[in-house]
């Protein structure tokens, strides 16, 4: 496992990620000083965003129904875990969007190669029991 976003295991096959950048941000007040630079006062953690990208080859070894499971899960608005292959616990996440970038398109639509690239933004762990729970059982159709 490379990476797992709640019920959504990616790995290195069928649906893999190549690319991973973080970025994250403190938040600062400024206040105005007078004859002197502005003063910093600190606010707290900023926004906390990771981008997964890799590429698909859906009629060599699939994939396309993890992007389809990741795009139930962006619009759904649920907190999710998401722990790297290591084992290290990054945090509760939402899906913020998903990019998708079909090449070579074959006779039914769909690319022979399918890039693609998924966008998420860390959110406080709040209500999220829930959410994983109401994930799981969604999964095996109890809801």
């Amino acid at each position: 496992m490379l990476y797992s976003i709640g019920a959504l295991t990616i790995d290195t096959q069928p649906f893999s990620v190549t690319d991973v950048q973080r970025s994250a941000r403190a938040d600062f007040a400024a206040k105005a000083l007078i004859g002197a630079m502005p003063s910093r006062e600190f606010m707290g953690e900023g926004d906390d965003t990771l981008t997964l990208s890799g590429q698909l080859l859906p009629y060599r070894l699939g994939g396309l129904t993890e992007l389809e499971m990741a795009h139930g899960l962006r619009q759904s608005g649920q907190r999710l875990p998401v722990l790297r292959g290591d084992g290290k616990r990054l945090g509760w996440f939402v899906i913020d969007s998903i990019s998708e970038n079909h090449r070579d398109i074959m006779r039914d639509g769909v690319g022979f190669t399918v890039a693609h690239e998924i966008s998420l933004v860390k959110v406080s762990p709040e209500g999220a029991s829930t959410s994983v729970i109401s994930t799981i059982l969604s999964l095996f159709g109890a809801l």
